[in-house]
Order: C-alpha cells, then structure tokens, then sequence
C-alpha cells in the first residue's frame, strides 16, 4: 500500500458505482457530483467498452441510454458522494433474462 495512490473523494466529487450484466464495479476515478447524467453515462459507456472498470470485463456495445442515474450524498458509512449507474430493473439482470421484453421508453426499441 505504501507504493499506491490513494486519491480521497473531494466534497465535489463522487465516486461512480456502476451495475452492468449482473456485475458490479467502480470506475478508477473520482468525477464531480453535480456533472449531467448524460456525461457519467458517456464516461461509464466508454469505460465499459475499453474494458476499464474492475469486474465488469470489456462490452463494446455497451449502450447505457435506458439506465437510471442515482445520487446519493455521504452517509455515516460511506464519508463521500456515489453516484450509481444501473439498469431500470432489478439487481442489473435485463427483462429479456427474467423471460420478457424491455422497451425503452427513450428510444422505443425493445432490449
């Protein structure tokens, strides 16, 4: 530990958390709390495409439109923002595993 960089969350920023294929990881770097959904999903999109986020492998088709965005500001437990990224549907397993069709409602297209 003594070699490692260990980068404390500012009170701006957040740690991002990210549910993708049933799996669970946290991006390496810290981004400011108030950024737009849209850029968190941009940077997690390519994060997942280059294969950068721990846990989750590499998903070059990664598409994250229809995902939901929570923020949740610092609790006792956890000192510092977290901004998660997840799929509308439980616990990150696609409607299409749990025997259904998701349609989005964004585009319209059934995933």
């Amino acid at each position: 530990m003594a070699n490692e960089l260990v980068h404390v969350v500012g009170e701006n920023e957040a740690q991002v958390n990210v549910t993708y294929g049933g799996n669970n990881g946290d991006l390496a770097q810290t981004v400011f709390f108030e950024s737009s959904d849209a850029d968190v999903k941009a940077w997690v999109t390519e994060a997942l495409r280059a294969g950068s986020i721990p846990g989750l492998g590499v998903h070059v088709n990664a598409d994250l439109h229809d995902y939901v965005v929570d923020r949740h500001k610092p609790t006792d437990a956890r000192p510092h923002n977290l901004i998660q990224i997840r799929p509308k549907t439980a616990y990150g397993i696609a409607q299409q595993e749990m025997g259904g069709v998701c349609v989005c409602p964004t585009c319209g297209h059934k995933h």
